[in-house]
């Protein structure tokens, strides 16, 4: 069963403001987003994707926005999922925002 432990797992950034962590099986991939550039003016561009996603608000504030729905206002503890293929983004609302993700199939995108 592989392991993967936070002292020794780091992260790896993405682009200035985000980094990531995450785990993987075939089906299944967990991820670790941390975005650190907060609070945001304006929300990230919306994008989809094929991968069913859930999501867990680890730590902050932010606001989600996925098309034909309402925005809401989500805190630590919050949680909420972005159906395959729906246009969805976030803006952070707190200098720090921490999302655990998972994605089914995995991103293979995230591997490179």
């Amino acid at each position: 069963m592989p392991i993967l432990q936070d002292e020794k797992n780091v992260f790896t950034n993405v682009r200035p403001g985000l980094r990531r962590k995450l785990i993987y099986t075939p089906n299944l991939m967990t991820v670790i987003n941390e975005f650190y550039d907060g609070p945001w003016d304006e929300p990230e561009p919306p994008h989809s994707h094929p991968h069913e996603q859930t999501a867990y608000v680890a730590a902050g504030e932010l606001i989600y926005y996925c098309e034909d729905e309402a925005e809401q206002h989500l805190q630590a503890g919050d949680m909420f999922s972005a159906p395959a293929g729906k246009k969805h983004t976030i803006k952070c609302l707190t200098p720090v925002v921490r999302i655990v993700d998972s994605f089914t199939p995995i991103r293979e995108e995230f591997l490179e």
